[in-house]
Parts: structure tokens; C-alpha cells; sequence
């Protein structure tokens, strides 16, 4: 009977493509503290019927997943602040300086500057991946912040810009809006002309 039912489950799930967050594991390796956990697995399986219906009952999660494509660590070394779970990659370093005056300073010192989920090279939401596949089209210098990585920022940005959604783009130290406004400006070729001087900076001082 045990075989049979194990012979059930692996043919339910052989057409199931595992994600990368989820490693499917034979019943028939599981340990015994772990028998009742397969019984219920297997009652809930010829409940269900149809192997469209599995979802990876048993799973082997460690070091990151991913989600949607992207990478997340679920533990962070040596950072006492925050819980292990919710820990970022990296923080702004602690100065004397207010969160607000490094917003200026960024939307000052960058020509183009972009506030975030994720970085460019890894946007972590649809709008933020939008905006940086349109200004990179312009090729031009892109400087950008995680706000994902520390609340504090983001909050010191929305107060900045008096705008409550992310990302936020600032281009020559003028807030523009966000990937709506930038893709609007696009296709209707204001954007290249709000950039001409940047893309010429950038070509003399190469």
C-alpha cells in the first residue's frame, strides 16, 4: 500500500517543474519523524486528485531564494540591529549628517539620480525595472539608491519630494515623477531633450 501511494505521489508531481526556491523530495526518503507529515500528504494528494493542485508538499530551503527571478539572502552576518530574517545587505553608514541633507546632496551631485526598490542592475518591483530600462536606453550616467535597504531613507526621500511612491526620479536636481512620467516623456521625446546636456557631458568627459 505504502509503495503504491508513493509511486502516486511521485507520478503527480514528475510533471511539475520545481522552482529554484523549492527542491521536491521523495516520500520514500524521509525519515520517520516525518511519517506523519507523509500521511497527511498523501491524504491531501488523493483529495485533491489532480497533480495541478501540488504544490511542493515537501521542501529543502537554505542560504537564499528567489522569487519572480530574484535573490534574496535569508540571513545576514554580524548586524545586531534587526531581526535575521529582515536584515539588509548593506546600510547607510552612520554620520553626522541628516538623511535629508544626503537626499540633497545626491539630487545635487548626480545628473541623474533614481531612488529605488532594488539597483539597476537587479530591480526588485516592475516600475523600478521600467524606469532604469528607459533611462538606460539614453546611455547615461545612472546613480541610483536601494530604498528597500533602509526606511529612514525612504521616508527622508517621500518628505523631499513630497511624492509617497517609489521609484523616484531626479534629473539635473529636478524631480521628474516616476516610471509613468519618465516612459510618457520617452515616447513623446522629451526625455531626450531634457537629457541632450547630460549625454554630451558625459560624451566630453570621456
Amino acid at each position: 500500500m505504502a509503495k503504491s501511494l508513493s509511486s502516486m505521489l511521485l507520478k503527480g508531481i514528475s510533471g511539475i517543474q520545481a522552482s529554484r526556491s523549492c527542491r521536491i523530495v521523495s516520500v520514500d526518503t524521509l525519515s520517520p519523524s516525518r511519517n506523519i507529515e507523509k500521511e497527511n500528504a498523501m491524504k491531501k494528494l488523493k483529495k485533491k486528485g489532480s497533480p495541478h493542485d501540488l504544490r511542493c508538499i515537501f521542501t529543502d530551503v537554505s542560504g537564499s531564494f528567489y522569487h519572480y527571478g530574484m535573490k534574496y539572502s535569508t540571513s545576514v552576518p554580524d548586524d545586531p540591529d534587526t531581526h535575521d530574517d529582515f536584515k539588509p545587505a548593506n546600510k547607510l553608514k552612520s554620520s553626522d549628517i541628516s538623511l535629508k541633507d544626503v537626499v540633497e546632496q545626491d539630487v545635487k551631485d548626480n545628473p541623474i539620480m533614481i531612488y529605488m526598490k532594488g539597483v539597476p542592475d537587479l530591480p526588485q518591483c516592475g516600475f523600478s525595472s521600467l524606469a532604469v530600462r528607459v533611462l538606460k536606453l539614453y546611455d547615461v550616467p545612472l546613480s541610483a539608491r536601494n530604498i528597500l535597504e533602509n526606511l529612514e531613507l525612504k521616508n527622508a526621500v517621500k518628505a523631499y519630494s513630497n511624492w509617497p511612491t517609489f521609484p523616484q526620479i531626479f534629473i539635473k536636481g529636478e524631480f521628474i515623477g516616476g516610471s509613468d512620467i519618465i516612459l510618457n516623456m520617452h515616447q513623446s521625446g522629451e526625455l531626450k531633450e531634457k537629457l541632450k546636456d547630460v549625454t554630451s557631458n558625459q560624451e566630453k568627459s570621456e
